[in-house]
C-alpha cells in the first residue's frame, strides 16, 4: 500500500513539565483527533469508552495515543449511508481511499463489543458487513474495491483472467479477504443477535467463498485465476505467467498474496490456512442455526476438515534451534519458507485470531523462532526490535503491528510492558501508529494514516486492561 501523507499539524513541545517515555512534556499532549464537526462517525458508547479508560490510565503518553488512535477508525475512514433500505458501510484503509475487505473488517472489529450499548453504531457494523459481502459477490478474487465504478483506476491495467471491473480497486487472491467477513459478521452475530444481515447476499458471499476455495486448492489445475502486473516490485507480481510457483495439491488452499498483499513464494500459506478452517466453521454454525441451510453448512465443515487434515501433515518444520515450528509458506511438494510478516493473519498473530491455542507447543516454538534472528525479517535496533515486510521494500523497517501482536500473544508481564513501552518510544511524536519505522530511528517511517494499526492499539490497550493489566500499563514511566 502507497504511503501518503494525510496528517499536516504537529506537535508544540513543551519546555517544562514532567517527562514522558518519549521525552515529551504533558503540555505536548495536545489531541490529535478530527474536530468533532469533520469526523465522519462518532459512538457514544465509544466515547464513554475513552473516558473509562483514559480515566484508569495514568502514564500521560499512553492516555493520549490511546484517545487519539481508539476512535481513528470511526471518525476518518467511515462512509456509512443506507442503500435499498439496508445499512451500507464503505471504510476506507486510511491514507488509501479503498476498502479491503481484511483492513476493514479488522478496523471496526474493536467496536463490535460497543454495538448492543449504541444503535448507530449497531448499524453502522451491519452495514459493514452488508457491503463486504457485496464485494463478495462482486468479485471474490478481489481484496480491495472503490466505493463506486472508477474508470481507468490505478490498477486498472493489470492483467487477470477476466477484464478489469471498475468497482475494483485491486484483484490480488488473498484467502484473509473471504476470512475476515466471516470472522466480523460471526462476532457480531455472537454479541447482538442480529441476524437481519444472513440473508440472500450472505448465502451468496458464502458460495463463492467455498467455489474460490475449492478452486484454489488446485487439485486438477492451476485454475482460472492469474494475475500479471508491470512493476519494478518483485512481489508485486505472480512468476509463471501469472500462476506463481507450482504446487502439489495436498488439501491445502493457495493464496496468490499475502496479508501484506505481496505475492507469496509458496503459494500455501501456512497462517491462512488456519484462518480459513476457523472461518468456514463460524460459516457452518451459521448457516445451520439461522440459514437452517444444512447442506451448504457441511460443505463449508467438510473443506474446513480437509484443510486442517492437510495442515497437520504439511505446515510444519523441524527447525535445528527451535524444534518444531510452523512455517510460513509451503508448496506441497516439501519446500518450506520459514519466516513471519506482521500482516495478520501472520504465525505470530494465530492465537489473536483464534486459529491455534496459545498453549500450543508447535506455536510457542514458532513464537520464539519468529521473534529472533532465525526469522530473517526480525529487525532488532536502537529503536526497537520486530517483525518487518518486504512489503515496505526496505530491509531495516519495524511494523508496530508485530509489537502488538506480540503483546496480545504474550502470558508475561514484563513483555507486554516492554511492548507497549516500544510502541509510545516509536510514534515519532504523531501520536499515531505508523505502518512501520526504522529500527534506528523512528523519525524515519511510513503513513501517518493507517487506521488498522491506530485501532488495533486502542483494541489492545481495552484488552489489556479488562484482563487485569492495568497495573502493568500504569508502571510504564
Amino acid at each position: 500500500m502507497e504511503f501518503r501523507s494525510y496528517i499536516t499539524s504537529f506537535l508544540l513541545f513543551a519546555t517544562l513539565g514532567s517527562l514522558s517515555v518519549s521525552g515529551q512534556t504533558s503540555a505536548s499532549y495536545v489531541s490529535q483527533r478530527k474536530p468533532a464537526a469533520e469526523r465522519l462517525f462518532t459512538s457514544q458508547a465509544v466515547e464513554a469508552e475513552i473516558n473509562r479508560v483514559t480515566g484508569l490510565l495514568t502514564n500521560p503518553k499512553l492516555k493520549w495515543m490511546f484517545e487519539n488512535c481508539f476512535p481513528n477508525t470511526l471518525e476518518t475512514t467511515v462512509h456509512y449511508r443506507v442503500t435499498d433500505g439496508k445499512p451500507d458501510t464503505f471504510v476506507y484503509t486510511g491514507d488509501i481511499h479503498a476498502m479491503w475487505l481484511r483492513d476493514s473488517g479488522a478496523q471496526v472489529w474493536p467496536y463490535v463489543k460497543f454495538a448492543n450499548q449504541d444503535t448507530e453504531l449497531k448499524q453502522m457494523l451491519a452495514g459493514v458487513i452488508n457491503r463486504q459481502f457485496i464485494c463478495l459477490m462482486i468479485d471474490p478474487y478481489a481484496n480491495a474495491f472503490n466505493d463506486g465504478a472508477v474508470e481507468n483506476s490505478r490498477w486498472a491495467s493489470d492483467v487477470t483472467n477476466e477484464p478489469a471491473n471498475p468497482l475494483v480497486y485491486e484483484r490480488k487472491w488473498e484467502i484473509d479477504s473471504h476470512c475476515y467477513p466471516i470472522r466480523l459478521a460471526y462476532e457480531y452475530w455472537k454479541v447482538t443477535g442480529d441476524v437481519s444481515v444472513f440473508g440472500d447476499n450472505w448465502v451468496k458471499a458464502v458460495q463463492n467463498v467455498l467455489k474460490t476455495m475449492r478452486e484454489q486448492q488446485r487439485k486438477e489445475n492451476p485454475g482460472e485465476y492469474f494475475f500479471l502486473r508491470i512493476t519494478d516490485r518483485q512481489l508485486d507480481t505472480k512468476n509463471n505467467r501469472g500462476w506463481g510457483n507450482p504446487v502439489k495439491p495436498v488439501g491445502l488452499i493457495a493464496s496468490s498474496f499475502r496479508p501484506s498483499d505481496d505475492a507469496t513464494s509458496y503459494e500455501f500459506l501456512i497462517p491462512s490456512n488456519f484462518m480459513a478452517v476457523t472461518s468456514l466453521r463460524k460459516a457452518a454454525e451459521i448457516l445451520t442455526l439461522v440459514n437452517n441451510n444444512n447442506g451448504l453448512a457441511t460443505q463449508c465443515s467438510a473443506l474446513a476438515d480437509e484443510v486442517e487434515a492437510a495442515l497437520k501433515k504439511h505446515a510444519t518444520y523441524e527447525h535445528p534451534v527451535y524444534g518444531t515450528i510452523y512455517a510460513y509458506e509451503v508448496d506441497g511438494f516439501g519446500n518450506y519458507y520459514l519466516m513471519d510478516d506482521p500482516n495478520v493473519p501472520s504465525l505470530l498473530a494465530m492465537p489473536y485470531l483464534g486459529d491455534v491455542d496459545v498453549n500450543d507447543p508447535v506455536y510457542q516454538n514458532t513464537r520464539r523462532f519468529v521473534w529472533s534472528s532465525e526469522n530473517p525479517y526480525f529487525f532488532k535496533g536502537k529503536a526497537g526490535e520486530g517483525i518487518g515486510s518486504p512489503h515496505i521494500g526496505r530491509y531495516d523497517m519495524i511494523w508496530p503491528m508485530s509489537i502488538m501482536m506480540k503483546a496480545f500473544t504474550s502470558q508475561d508481564d514484563t513483555e507486554i510492558r516492554n511492548c507497549i513501552k516500544m510502541i509510545l518510544e516509536t510514534d515519532a511524536g504523531k501520536g499515531f501508529i505508523h505502518e512501520s519505522f526504522n529500527k534506528d530511528n523512528p523519525d524515519d517511517f511510513t503513513r501517518e494514516w493507517f487506521a488498522w494499526q491506530n485501532t488495533l492499539f486502542g483494541e489492545l490497550i481495552i484488552k489489556l486492561i479488562n484482563d487485569g493489566k492495568l497495573d502493568v500499563l500504569n508502571s510504564i514511566p
